[in-house]
């Protein structure tokens, strides 16, 4: 059912209303901009699949009711981009959610496990992704399209019900439930341009002043990107941000003898210049510090690969994906007595910490018994 006009929209969203759970999916574009634009959102409960396109809708408050719902489950399918895209575009947030990629990976699943392999496995069904590189923001959408847009939460409640069920049976509930209130908490989507510089690409090889010149820029470059709805790489490249970090220039003229600035206009010029100026003024005492992880020494490497494969073997046996349980950056943490380790507390404490605390410990150790890791 393709939804194109708000009478349509308000119907389904009553008839929707009654249901318990919801599949949604959303279709968007973001090459071009710095916004990602919603083309479309797909909503199914376990009788109706409907296709709503907000580009010819423009009130769609009717479906956000529905998402910020506390007594209806909002199932997707690998929910972060769809979440900070329905966020961004509908200024809301959807809760309670169930992500059926996150529970594969409890239920012994590959980690990310894609929708068609999911839907294979669970129905049998296989999915055509003939139309994945679809401009969504084309109209009209031919059937071809709809049916493609449909199919991304056709099978997801019956999914959703067959997954609550082994989650129930496994006493896994309890531990998917932090991970997907986690997933929607707002925090993670709000962006502060006085903390952009994070992200900066190669920002290792600044010093700290300079750093504090990149903080600047970076906001600078963000504010501007968001007013313009531009990516912020065509406003300023990374490699073009550290390289003025470094040569700190004081006026336009030689900011722009910097390479791949030349499409800033005059008066970008100058307000970058201004913005380095900031940094270059900055307190000693509020450089800013991005901290790096110290590279483990040859030492704790061998340690590190005995407990891969003790993480390895706690994966087989409770059957959850490890890298959903640790990475080799938690193992370091763990290993170096980090008290904010994930491998300290909760499910992670429970399937794996306690093994390689032991392990560290000399209480156990690992053999090789046909083939195959066990624990001695």
């Amino acid at each position: 059912m393709y939804i194109c006009e708000p009478e349509s929209l308000a119907a389904f969203c009553e008839r929707a209303r009654t249901h318990k759970v919801v599949a949604v999916d959303t279709e968007f574009l973001r090459e071009r901009t710095y916004h990602p634009k919603l083309c479309l959102v797909q909503v199914a409960t376990s009788e109706e699949v409907a296709v709503i396109d907000p580009l010819l809708i423009d009130d769609l408050a009717p479906l956000a009711s529905i998402f910020e719902d506390d007594g209806i489950t909002k199932v997707f399918h690998a929910c972060d981009q769809d979440l900070e895209v329905i966020a961004d575009g509908m200024g809301c947030m959807p809760r309670p959610v169930f992500d059926t990629q996150l529970a594969a990976a409890f239920l012994g699943h590959r980690m990310q496990m894609g929708l068609g392999a999911l839907v294979q496995v669970y129905t049998g069904v296989h999915l055509d992704k003939a139309d994945s590189l679809t401009d969504w923001s084309r109209r009209p959408l031919d059937e071809g399209q709809l049916r493609y847009a449909e199919e991304d939460v056709l099978y997801l409640p019956g999914i959703y019900q067959t997954m609550m069920d082994d989650l129930v049976r496994l006493n896994r509930l309890g531990w998917l439930a932090p991970e997907l209130a986690a997933t929607c908490d707002p925090k993670r989507f709000t962006r502060d341009p006085r903390e952009a510089y994070v992200h900066l690409k190669r920002s290792s090889s600044l010093t700290r002043r300079q750093l504090a010149v990149a903080r600047e820029v970076c906001a600078w470059r963000e504010r501007s990107a968001e007013r313009r709805d531009l990516p912020r790489k065509w406003v300023l490249a990374d490699e073009v941000v550290v390289e003025i970090c470094r040569r700190t220039p004081r006026s336009a003229e030689r900011l722009l003898r910097i390479r791949g600035t030349d499409q800033l206009s005059g008066r970008d010029a100058e307000e970058v210049v201004r913005a380095v100026r900031k940094g270059m003024a900055c307190d000693p005492a509020r450089y800013p510090y991005i901290k790096h992880r110290p590279r483990p020494t040859a030492e704790q490497d061998s340690v590190i690969d005995l407990m891969y494969a003790m993480l390895r073997l706690s994966s087989d046996t409770c059957g959850v994906a490890l890298p959903l349980i640790a990475t080799r950056d938690d193992l370091y943490g763990f290993v170096a007595g980090e008290k904010e380790s994930p491998l300290r507390n909760g499910w992670r404490h429970e399937v794996a910490g306690e093994r390689l605390d032991a392990l560290l410990a000399g209480e156990v150790g690992l053999t090789v018994k046909d083939g195959r890791v066990e624990m001695l």
